[in-house]
């Protein structure tokens, strides 16, 4: 690799997205071509999984390659900051022409964005909206509108996908990289014709249903169905939001070939890998849930549709070694022959690309929610109120969680609660908790034991050179990793 240029990147990073709702990832009801030929030119990674199950602190994390707890990007507020390094800005320092497309800033605190491209505004957020946008019933606690009209306004996501297109027209010398974080297929479950009736309501699959034993569930789960008022929702009413969900995702996949479209017309698809990712999944009716929760730690949450493609690969490839997100920011910065300026915990995914049987990580570790005295919790407005209020009302029920994985089993330990273990082997949707039994017991305790190790190693704040509040320490090489 050494003899060729450094490769130009796209990242293109939906949000919410599910592992499972794409076809390249085996799902055979829903239609993702741009996606599935992606996969087909590269390699995708079936057990890649998040560091956090929200969207701001995930982002932070797989931007910098730090864990949610090493410089406490653990909310949707504490962005990444001037001091602290980001992949983007690692990049544009190694001489990179960096940008992104659209105006989406929920990852970067103001003033540390790198230079953005947006052209093309937009006319409507698609935002939750109020009560009178949502149809009657239990819908708005479903976070569902349906059909939105194709009346030619334009959303952030459209306005993206055409200023990323007006760029590639005549993009900077190379190398570059064009970041393409998209809102969808995030709720609202709203999406305009001809993707809204894309996908038969008869046809899509059911959700998981709940836990055969709602007390050895999470509490928040069984409070999150009565206060939403969403226990007896039916079958009928949950493909709909399915199937709504497809059509966003089929929407998303039309303009993820539209980019790929306009890289190839600028005669840089051979000098370029793209990299296609989410920053966390949707429970999508999953036992009996919607959206997702700070705490929450299940497979439909937290595994991510990961795929690398382009760079000279070989294309078609299936990685199923255990990934953590925090992989990404080594593995595009040893392709662009850019040394780290900082310690970070990822590991290189390059030698996966190679040869996708190797050996990798043996765990892959999630984080999430609060201690009970801290003042983190958002006050939201409607239909996220509810939401809001039981994280008030009783914090508990967001307590801190973490979650360790290797190829078959989950362990999860939660501060305030019992913990849980399940055999993703033989109960894939994580439905029934096995913690606790004798004849689990071996496991439990290599799993927790795996999970102590995982905290130590990674327990320090880690200071940068760029923060002169921080004390001034010599660092480990860059990229020294834990564990």
């Amino acid at each position: 690799m050494s003899d060729r240029p450094r490769p130009n990147f796209v990242i293109f990073m939906p949000d919410q997205l599910r592992a499972d709702a794409i076809g390249a990832f085996g799902n055979p009801h829903i239609s993702t071509p741009h996606i599935d030929a992606l996969a087909a030119r590269g390699t995708r990674f079936t057990n890649a999984f998040v560091q956090h199950p929200v969207c701001s602190p995930s982002r932070a994390s797989i931007l910098t390659g730090w864990y949610p707890h090493t410089a406490g990007h653990r909310t949707l507020t504490h962005l990444l900051r001037e001091n602290e390094p980001n992949l983007l800005r690692i990049l544009k320092d190694a001489g990179y022409h960096v940008t992104w497309a659209g105006a989406r800033g929920d990852t970067f605190a103001p003033g540390v964005t790198e230079q953005s491209v947006h052209e093309y505004g937009f006319s409507t957020w698609p935002t939750v909206g109020y009560k009178g946008d949502y149809p009657d019933g239990v819908w708005s606690r479903l976070f569902y509108r349906g059909r939105v009209p194709n009346d030619g306004r334009i959303d952030p996501d459209e306005a993206a996908i055409r200023s990323a297109e007006q760029w590639l027209a005549a993009p900077p010398e190379q190398p570059w990289v064009l970041f393409v974080p998209m809102v969808a297929p995030h709720c609202p479950f709203q999406v305009e014709e001809p993707w809204f009736s894309r996908f038969d309501r008869d046809t899509v699959p059911d959700p998981a249903a709940p836990a055969d034993d709602p007390a050895r569930e999470p509490r928040y789960m069984r409070a999150i169905r009565k206060r939403y008022g969403i226990e007896d929702v039916t079958p009928e009413q949950w493909r709909e939001v399915v199937a709504t969900y497809y059509g966003m995702i089929a929407r998303l996949d039309d303009q993820l070939g539209r980019v790929m479209k306009a890289v190839a017309d600028a005669g840089a698809a051979d000098d370029t890998v793209t990299l296609f990712f989410a920053d966390h999944g949707e429970y999508l009716g999953d036992h009996g849930l919607i959206e997702k929760w700070p705490s929450a730690m299940h497979d439909c949450i937290t595994r991510d549709p990961l795929i690398i493609s382009g760079g000279g690969f070989e294309g078609g490839q299936v990685c199923d070694s255990m990934v953590e997100m925090i992989d990404v920011l080594p593995t595009v910065l040893e392709l662009a022959r850019v040394e780290a300026p900082h310690r970070h915990f990822g590991r290189s995914l390059t030698p996966l690309l190679m040869d996708p049987t190797g050996p990798h990580r043996q765990y892959a570790f999630t984080e999430g929610g609060f201690t009970e005295e801290e003042d983190q919790l958002e006050q939201p407005a409607f239909p996220y109120d509810l939401k809001g209020a039981l994280q008030h009302e009783v914090p508990t029920l967001v307590g801190k969680a973490v979650a360790v994985r290797d190829q078959e089993w989950t362990y999860v330990w939660r501060l305030y609660e019992a913990p849980e273990l399940y055999d993703r082997a033989k109960d894939p949707q994580e439905r029934t908790n096995l913690a606790g039994g004798s004849e689990y017991a071996a496991v439990e305790q290599r799993l927790r034991d795996a999970l102590l190790r995982w905290l130590v190693e990674t327990a320090d704040v880690i200071p940068t050179e760029a923060d002169p509040r921080l004390p001034q320490v010599e660092l480990p090489a860059p990229g020294a990793g834990a564990r």
